[in-house]
């Protein structure tokens, strides 16, 4: 299929990647741009995963009060640069993050950061639970398993649903990011405080 000038200029407008890659994009898939789009999703994605071992020490640390200041959030997020720092998009993914934890209380940063503790003893209160409706071992196994799953997906903040978008989880929405900036980004570390809590 011939891929003119304003197929090209569309695809740019839509993902904000290079010329060649959107040309070859296109190609790749015959010149459907919802297809393109995906491509060069997918081709982002695979970039940014190199970038992970390029040292961060630029980047913001946010703040955000909730509900009349009863929630707040202390988020730090780090960059390769000050320039990447001060673009409005890292500016806006750091809010968006500082606005994720306070809606979403996240424990953890990713599920590497759990202890092992902590797996321990949640996988110990599964088998309590399971083990009562008597299924064979293996199935016990599988369902404690999927609960572990879960308990990551709603306590490590890399693995939550974003807030704003439930089509992507916020590792994506990070890894979207690193793509389009082309530096490392790292979230650091956070602290979310709730009015009346134990400390």
């Amino acid at each position: 299929m011939n891929i003119n000038a304003q197929m090209v200029k569309e695809l740019r407008k839509k993902t904000s990647a290079g010329m060649m890659d959107c040309k070859k994009a296109l190609k790749a898939t015959e010149g459907d741009l919802e297809k393109a789009i995906e491509y060069l999703r997918k081709k982002g994605i695979d970039a940014a995963s190199s970038k992970f071992n390029r040292q961060a020490l630029s980047g913001k640390v946010e703040s955000y009060i909730h509900l009349y200041g009863k929630i707040g959030v202390l988020v730090e997020i780090n960059c390769e640069t000050d320039f990447v720092g001060n673009t409005d998009e890292f500016k806006e993914f750091v809010k968006d993050i500082a606005m994720q934890i306070a809606a979403s209380n996240p424990k953890f940063i990713s599920r590497e950061d759990v202890p092992n503790s902590i797996i321990k003893k949640e996988k110990e209160i599964f088998y309590a639970q399971v083990e009562k409706a008597g299924k064979p071992a293996p199935i016990i196994e599988k369902i404690v398993e999927g609960k572990l799953e879960k308990y990551f997906k709603e306590n490590c903040l890399k693995e939550q649903i974003f807030i704003k978008d439930n089509s992507k989880d916020i590792n994506q929405l990070l890894l979207e990011l690193i793509a389009k900036l082309g530096e490392n980004i790292v979230i650091k570390r956070f602290a979310r405080f709730q009015l009346g809590e134990e400390i």
